[in-house]
């Protein structure tokens, strides 16, 4: 499990490296899997979320197979979110993201939900599974260390959260590291410069009394749900009456339900 150092720098930084943390024969796994659904769901693939030029994407994995769900159950992952996050958390989405060969736009600097810390704390915290070796040309995530600390978003402090911050850096590693982050760290995708796929999936967690970026029990089908076992059902929010009643809040709020 994580050491008192480590714990330190997820503080101090607002991210964490943690190489070797995908067991090898599941990282193939994954990787086998996102290639068969980038196949069958064609121009479709990720329209459960969003669609994003440059790049391939994936939404409501737990729903497409039992490697996800034991993706999502880490040991040292969940340790760390619950350090970020406190002792009640859940999975907000998991999604993947293939950066797209010689594409040639960066993310934007931000905060996931474009949410900073409140009177609880932090509420939101990600981790990135490097499904291909992160390099400095192929699309690795930029961060900016400690920003998470500064209780702003990048677009109201930077004219252009496009444009490179003079203390941000890039975080590479090899394929089945984990890069744990609070979300609330200034972060954002590169450009891929190579002629290869870089492709990550990324675990999103929020705090309990925060809604799910992608409502799991209304995501995951019946037959889904049925197989799914009481740490996994806690951790999807299945059977949270506050995660039912935060949900149809946001649906409202949105326009969703009339």
């Amino acid at each position: 499990m994580l050491n008192a150092e480590q714990l330190a720098n997820l503080d101090r930084d607002g991210f964490l490296v943690v190489p070797d943390a995908v067991p090898p024969e599941m990282l193939e796994a994954l990787r086998e899997r996102i290639e068969e659904l980038f196949e069958s769901e064609g121009e479709n693939a990720g329209g459960e979320f969003k669609k994003e030029a440059g790049a391939r994407r994936l939404a409501n994995c737990v729903d497409k197979g039992e490697v996800f769900e034991a993706a999502i159950q880490i040991p040292i992952m969940l340790e760390a979110k619950a350090h970020i996050l406190g002792p009640e958390f859940k999975l907000s989405s998991l999604n993947v993201r293939s950066t797209n060969p010689m594409s040639e736009a960066d993310q934007p600097l931000h905060v996931d939900m474009n949410g900073v810390r409140d009177e609880k704390g932090y509420w939101v915290a990600n981790t990135i599974f490097m499904l291909d070796d992160f390099t400095p040309e192929n699309g690795a995530t930029r961060v900016v260390p400690g920003s998470h600390r500064w209780g702003k978003r990048p677009q109201e402090e930077m004219a252009d959260p496009f444009a490179a911050h003079p203390e941000q850096i890039l975080v590479t590693g090899k394929a089945g590291t984990l890069v744990i982050c609070n979300s609330h760290t200034w972060h954002g995708g590169t450009a891929n410069r190579t002629d290869t796929q870089r492709r990550a999936m990324h675990a999103f967690f929020c705090r309990a009394d925060k809604p799910q970026q992608q409502y799991q029990k209304k995501l995951l089908r019946p037959e889904t749900q049925a197989g799914l076992s009481p740490a996994l059902r806690k951790l999807l929010a299945i059977d949270d009456v506050q995660n039912d009643l935060l949900s149809a809040e946001v649906a409202v709020t949105s326009g969703f339900l009339k």
